[in-house]
């Protein structure tokens, strides 16, 4: 019990879009949203958007996203992952 706690805490932090304040075109601010990581999704992204402009509503202004693969050489050989990135840039109507 007392180790399923910190995993489970681990696992719900990691799962959830951040996001932070930015500065986009025509000196308005925005926030860039990102749900990056296999564990995460679109629709993350889209529910952050939501609570952050709340009843004004959103537009997208740039959404980007892909996968690709990270490899990288350790001790005992050769390691390697997909990475999934989706960020989305917003600004509140």
């Amino acid at each position: 019990m007392k180790i399923a706690l910190p995993i489970f805490l681990f696992i719900l932090l990691t799962a959830c879009a951040t996001s932070k304040e930015v500065d986009i075109a025509e000196g308005q601010r925005g926030y860039s949203i990102d749900c990056s990581g296999d564990k995460l999704n679109w629709s993350l992204c889209y529910e952050k958007a939501g609570r952050i402009c709340a009843e004004k509503g959103f537009e997208i202004v740039d959404k980007t996203g892909g996968t690709g693969i990270v490899v990288a050489g350790i001790e005992y050989g050769v390691y390697g992952e997909s990475d999934l990135n989706r960020r989305m840039i917003i600004k509140c109507r």
